[in-house]
């Protein structure tokens, strides 16, 4: 590859040339951006038993602390995958990375739970930008399917890497740091990408770009926040909150999203990929897949530490052999997805996270860490594979550039479905922790709220009273809160199978991705 090349790179189809050592030092540079977001969201799921007792959140803040980055993501990474297949994904990429870093630092002296939400949102829009750009480029830079199948697959257990690596440094500086220390990680990593990007990475950008359409800009934002934000709502206050209308008023503008894309001749977001039903039925395995992953990891970090009692660190180790075990799994799938059918391998591998979540909802209490760890791997072993597949079909399907666009709704899902992950799941959960928990003779007033409030306010609470009524608290905290996983450990299976149906039902190989009907 010439110098010239590395500034430009040219739209070339599924037959073209394999990459050189420069290609697979791009993806190296790309993988830093990939490996901060994982490590970010797994360090926050362990971070947030000392967040909720220096921050004091109550049960809708803590989940905003968590929802709140995917929340403003999902809004605009349709919008910022578009940018960047107009004005240069690299571009893109490189502006994201620097408004991560400097929000995350500031994320991590933040004195009070809305100051860390606003931090959280900010890194969100900066996220998006980051996301979308690296999928896109691994689309313009590796034109070999075989190569790409590889790329993607590295792409995929970078997340499992970074999620590996999450508890194990978050867990040290948990241990020995206040819990902002996790925020200020963003900084070193992302430093090298600003280095290395400019020098391996080429730009790649839409040959075509249509005009920007500020109005399809904020039809997307109306319509994915409200709906976000009504589920959110319903799974924690009920059907007598705003969130009927709110799921109205986000369905509205999403209709008139699709139709306005529909006039335009040239859309943000062409909805010509919907038609195609391997890019549709992957999007949707995707989604369901996330969902019950992430409604898994909102519990098990929390009964990890503050049921079976080990710290943030023993946590981190406890749950490595599940993300070892999908890096693997994500690698060992590519030469079997390029000979078997990705209908008969995707929903063969999450079997083994189905039988996960059924063994996770037949064991909890403080001697279940072994059954945990044990359902973490099978958990591993069908997620790790599944994605791999469905992420390689997803930029498969979609003509190489439409990369940007195909990428921000491929991530535009994963984002969508850690949400839903937290809110519906985890709103499942703290529901029926609520009604629940039977509180011991003696507890009332401020305790009591706290104790209902959160499992983490629980166990803070039973501290401080102690004796046997303490323990008394502590235990029923620790019962209500099993009894919640039990059940959101079954709907996570549910929903697996769902996807496991989808995928057998609309998945295929594409060899090639065929032009769009116009």
């Amino acid at each position: 590859m010439s110098t010239t090349d590395t500034l430009t790179l040219p739209v070339v189809t599924d037959t073209g040339v394999r990459v050189g050592w420069r290609g697979w030092a791009a993806l190296i540079a790309l993988m830093l951006p990939v490996l901060l977001v994982s490590v970010d969201n797994t360090v926050l799921s362990f971070a947030l038993p000392q967040i909720s007792l220096d921050l004091e959140p109550t049960s809708i803040q803590q989940l905003w602390i968590i929802d709140a980055y995917p929340l403003v993501l999902a809004g605009l990474l349709v919008t910022m995958g578009t940018l960047g297949d107009r004005f240069g994904r690299r571009r893109m990429l490189l502006i994201g990375a620097s408004g991560f870093a400097v929000v995350s630092g500031l994320s991590a002296f933040a004195p009070t739970a809305a100051f860390l939400i606003a931090g959280r949102a900010a890194m969100g829009v900066f996220g998006a930008m980051l996301m979308p750009s690296t999928l896109s480029l691994i689309r313009s830079i590796f034109t070999d399917r075989d190569q790409r199948r590889l790329a993607i697959a590295v792409w995929a257990s970078m997340f499992s890497a970074g999620a590996a690596l999450g508890p194990i440094v978050g867990g040290f500086l948990l241990e020995h740091f206040a819990w902002g220390s996790v925020f200020l990680m963003a900084v070193p990593v992302l430093i090298p990408l600003l280095v290395l990007a400019p020098l391996f990475v080429p730009e790649s950008r839409d040959p075509a770009p249509g005009r920007i359409d500020p109005l399809s800009i904020v039809l997307s934002l109306a319509a994915m926040i409200p709906v976000v934000y009504a589920i959110k709502e319903l799974a924690v206050e009920g059907v007598a909150s705003a969130a009927p209308l709110l799921m109205v008023v986000g369905v509205g503008f999403g209709i008139l999203f699709v139709r306005r894309q529909l006039r335009l001749p040239t859309p943000m977001l062409d909805m010509r990929l919907f038609r195609r039903g391997t890019f549709t039925g992957a999007l949707l395995v995707n989604l369901l897949s996330v969902v019950a992953l992430v409604g898994f990891l909102y519990f098990v970090a929390q009964h990890l530490q503050l049921i079976v009692g080990l710290s943030p660190m023993e946590s981190g180790v406890a749950l490595v052999p599940c993300l070892a075990i999908m890096i693997a799994a994500g690698l060992l799938v590519v030469p079997i997805s390029a000979r078997v059918s990705p209908r008969i391998v995707i929903p063969t591998a999450l079997l083994f996270s189905i039988a996960g979540y059924l063994t996770i909802a037949a064991t909890t209490g403080p001697d279940s860490l072994g059954s945990i760890v044990l359902a973490s791997i099978l958990l591993g072993i069908g997620i790790g594979a599944a994605e791999t597949v469905s992420n390689e079909l997803i930029l498969s399907s979609a003509p190489p550039e439409k990369a940007g666009a195909a990428s921000a709704v491929s991530e535009t899902a994963y984002e969508l479905g850690a949400v839903l992950g937290t809110a519906v799941l985890g709103g499942i959960l703290t529901a029926i922790y609520r009604t629940s928990l039977v509180l011991p003779t003696g507890v009332s007033g401020e305790v009591a709220s706290a104790a209902r409030e959160t499992l983490a306010g629980a166990m803070h609470a039973a501290e401080q009273i102690g004796g046997a009524t303490g323990a008394a608290l502590r235990d029923a905290a620790a019962a209500a809160f099993d009894a919640g996983v039990g059940v959101t450990s079954l709907i996570g299976a549910l929903l697996v199978v769902a996807a496991a149906i989808v995928a057998a039902v609309t998945l295929r190989s594409s060899h090639r991705a065929p032009a769009l009907d116009r």
